[in-house]
């Protein structure tokens, strides 16, 4: 890839134990390219997108993000900050500050990691929560905001720190059905800026709609990818077969 942001994974390993939960996984993925990943529980998807900014450790591989290069063997705690500085996280469980506003849950990267003045860290977020829909929301706790507000607060914040690589894992499963939408719509409205996104979902509509590639895993192996009409309608292994059978 010659863009600076392109995205490039290599023969990346993780095992917890002696359960080996990713298997050589190795992906490439364009700037401005959405890659959805779709596949059983327990079958790596999660530990793909927390392996790619060390909230996992992979036990080796390596991971490109545009002129950075991490050694998942080798890494130091300054290369796995770099990274993280790369990419942006967004959580099925929100994993928002019960102690701190919808505003300073945005805020709280763009000055630890990204070393910003409050006053622009301020700015940033304001703005971000006039995007969600949830500037009336600034001063309100998590525990004062509904769950797809939550999660639309998760999404600002990763948003916020404009980062090459946005990951989402599966950031609709903890909501309740009427909570979906809204948090589907954002989405949606991040796409469209051509955000590189790495979106683990169990919503096949939605993979439909908004992905560019749509990968299938199992087994930590990466088994079959292509474009949504494609896999979704003509799969080529009988895996993916057997697994969009069960779910669409």
């Amino acid at each position: 890839m010659t863009s600076p942001s392109g995205i490039a994974i290599s023969d990346l390993n993780k095992a917890f134990g002696d359960t080996h939960v990713l298997k050589d996984i190795s992906l490439e993925i364009a700037p401005g390219e959405r890659v959805v990943v779709i596949g059983p529980s327990g079958t790596g998807k999660s530990t793909l997108l927390r392996s790619l900014n060390f909230l996992d450790r992979p036990d080796s591989g390596t991971i490109r993000v545009g002129d950075l290069s991490v050694d998942a063997a080798k890494a130091s705690r300054g290369d796995i900050l770099a990274l993280r500085r790369r990419t942006s996280f967004v959580f099925q469980n929100y994993a928002l500050f019960a102690n701190k506003t919808a505003r300073e849950n945005i805020t709280q990267a763009l000055i630890t990691v990204q070393g910003k003045s409050t006053a622009d860290a301020n700015a940033r977020a304001d703005a971000i929560l006039r995007e969600t829909g949830l500037a009336d929301k600034a001063n309100s706790y998590p525990a004062a905001l509904s769950g797809g507000q939550q999660q639309r607060v998760g999404i600002g914040r990763a948003m916020a720190l404009d980062a090459d690589l946005m990951l989402f894992d599966e950031p609709t499963s903890a909501l309740d059905p009427e909570w979906v939408g809204e948090v589907l719509d954002l989405m949606r409205r991040v796409a469209e800026k051509r955000q590189t996104m790495l979106i683990v979902t169990h919503e096949m509509q939605f993979a439909r709609e908004i992905a560019d590639r749509i990968i299938f895993m199992d087994g930590g192996h990466i088994v079959e990818q292509g474009p949504p009409s494609q896999l979704l309608e003509a799969p080529q292994d009988p895996r993916t077969k057997a697994f969009l059978r069960r779910v669409v």
